[in-house]
């Protein structure tokens, strides 16, 4: 109940972040901010009943700069669209290559970190690109995020009916697309 995904709104109603129940009580009680959305729990303590919040709107407007996409697995097989960068298939089976070899002094960053299927990275092993004759899809280069990349990690799994109405342009659950 306490780990459950609260929205967190600017003063402006713009998506800040997405918090846990306890962080959010914390911030309410502490009058920096508002609830604006329920959850439908409720949270007991020996002198308060409380029902959970499950969108919040800070009482101050917050300056902070526009989230990076972090680089992760993850990161780089939703950039990639879960499809191999060399052979085009897509697959949820997929490993992480580097496109010029970390032996050979590549770096561990956006633009040379490439999905590839099993078989594609095996055939590539070590090479650079141009000694194994294969070719990229997509040269690879960080995402562009925008103000709800951080709330749109949260889409899968939250209770977030409540939230759409906060997030104009967010799909919901069943419009998204994954791959099979």
């Amino acid at each position: 109940m306490y780990n459950a995904p609260v929205l967190v709104l600017n003063q402006n109603f713009e998506p800040l972040n997405v918090c846990n129940v306890r962080r959010a009580l914390v911030l309410v009680l502490g009058g920096k901010a508002e609830v604006l959305e329920l959850n439908h729990q409720i949270v007991h303590s020996p002198s308060l009943t409380l029902h959970c919040p499950s969108v919040i709107r800070l009482s101050h407007l917050i300056k902070r700069p526009r989230p990076r996409a972090r680089l992760s697995r993850r990161e780089v097989f939703i950039r990639d669209n879960y499809t191999c960068q060399y052979c085009g298939t897509r697959t949820r089976d997929l490993t992480l290559d580097h496109v010029v070899p970390r032996s050979k002094g590549g770096p561990h960053t956006w633009e040379n970190l490439v999905s590839a299927c099993k078989a594609c990275n095996h055939r590539k092993g070590g090479k650079n690109l141009w000694e194994t004759k294969m070719h990229l899809a997509h040269p690879p280069r960080e995402p562009r995020t925008n103000i709800y990349y951080m709330v749109h990690r949260y889409m899968d799994h939250g209770p977030l009916d409540e939230w759409l109405i906060y997030l104009p342009g967010i799909q919901t659950n069943s419009s998204s697309s994954n791959p099979s």
